[in-house]
């Protein structure tokens, strides 16, 4: 395996993972890593925080610096598109019509974002790449007071909001749910960051869709019309899997894989934002956006190709920076029946354990990091908290832990 051909389509946090893996791992044969973007492979997450903010550039980003990729042999191909893939020649077909040969191909194609199928979409902006976080900047960049919209209250569409705000601009988010980042946390959770938003200044909309977009204006499902400088969608995202879907791989909500990250074709696979796996936290098939996901797969991956039958097991985790509030959550708590808060919520420090069938699948962490870091530990160990034990009066998780000890 050490000295045969890897070919990694996709330039992403997951792709570069791959990489930068399989050279640690001992891997002599060359590695191609193809990126349809002009930029080295950098980080996302900062694109709705710091680096909108102006407070870093698109060289704080990147997740390699200079001349590492020379340096470990790795052949970095920016700004070109795998347009196919030939599994029995094994080879990959660039958009400029060359071939690269393979021993093993990986899918790190990411995703897109979902489009808005609604009028006037054309006049709306992503934030996906730092090309989508250029243009906003320039939209917003030397003005103050703009009126922006923000389609969606996730992940995305809160941190852009929160950064937004900070910059002395109006904010409305839209969210067609009852809830924001409903898929993702608890209903206290989530009531706690809306709050935190509105204390802002902020203007939240949930239970409401768009309509249409005007110039200058959005037209919503219950009939208001907001006044609208810039519209910012963030309403989810699509896989990429057209490529592998031609090249006759399963593909369902992403590219199917095993537990060890491989397609159908055993020289084939994929991970990252494209790829749906059989998750054990998840309890069945699932497709996670986070660098966690993407960094951990990524080291299976290379594994993987190393000769590892090591099954990709990794527990999910995510974070999210919002004004003064860092979220943090261990595990996957959508689907939960019970919770318990720890801490305390009036403050703006607490814990919610999300329970199912009176097991815990997760804790969200309101700017309670030990909380967070004691949490993955119990939910990677097999744990035992009940919501009995945990509703205790003074429970301290830090405490239970010890004495479990």
């Amino acid at each position: 395996m050490r000295g045969e051909s890897v070919v990694v389509v996709g330039a992403g946090q997951a792709g570069c993972q791959v990489a930068v893996s399989l050279r640690e791992q001992g891997h002599r044969g060359p590695i191609t890593l193809i990126g349809d973007e002009q930029a080295a492979p950098y980080q996302r997450p900062p694109l709705t925080k710091a680096y909108l903010a102006g407070e870093t550039d698109l060289a704080g980003l990147v997740l390699r610096q200079g001349s590492y990729y020379d340096d470990h042999g790795i052949k970095l191909v920016t700004n070109e598109r795998v347009i196919g893939v030939d599994r029995q020649a094994r080879v990959a077909v660039l958009g400029c019509a060359r071939t690269i040969s393979y021993d093993h191909l990986v899918f790190a194609t990411g995703a897109r974002p979902r489009p808005l199928p609604i009028p006037g979409a054309e006049h709306v902006l992503n934030l996906r790449t730092v090309a989508d976080a250029d243009a906003i900047r320039q939209r917003l960049e030397g003005q103050i007071g703009l009126d922006v919209v923000v389609i969606g209250g996730g992940f995305i569409g809160l941190e852009f909001a929160a950064v937004v705000r900070k910059l002395r601009h109006e904010v409305t988010v839209v969210e067609a749910q009852g809830q924001v980042m409903q898929r993702a946390v608890s209903a206290e959770t989530a009531q706690h960051l809306v709050n935190r938003h509105r204390s802002e200044g902020v203007q939240i909309l949930t239970g409401t869709g768009v309509a249409a977009v005007r110039e200058g204006l959005v037209e919503l499902t219950d009939g208001t019309v907001l006044v609208a400088d810039l519209v910012v969608a963030g309403i989810g995202v699509i896989p990429n899997t057209e490529i592998a879907q031609r090249a006759g791989l399963a593909v369902d909500n992403g590219i199917l894989v095993d537990s060890h990250l491989r397609t159908v074709d055993p020289r084939i696979h994929a991970l990252g934002d494209c790829a749906r796996f059989a998750s054990t936290h998840a309890g069945g098939l699932i497709r996670l956006e986070s660098v966690q996901n993407a960094t951990d797969q990524g080291t299976t991956v290379a594994a993987a190709i190393m000769g590892s039958a090591e099954p990709y097991t990794a527990l999910p985790w995510f974070w999210s920076d919002q004004y003064d509030v860092k979220l943090q959550t261990a595990g996957l708590t959508n689907g939960h029946d019970r919770t318990v808060t720890v801490g305390d919520p009036a403050e703006g420090r607490f814990s919610v354990f999300c329970f199912k069938d009176d097991r815990l699948i997760g804790i969200e962490a309101y700017n309670r990091p030990i909380d967070f870091l004691m949490g993955r530990r119990i939910l990677e160990g097999g744990n035992a908290l009940t919501p009995e034990i945990v509703a205790r009066p003074g429970f301290d998780l830090r405490a239970s832990q010890q004495k479990a000890a």
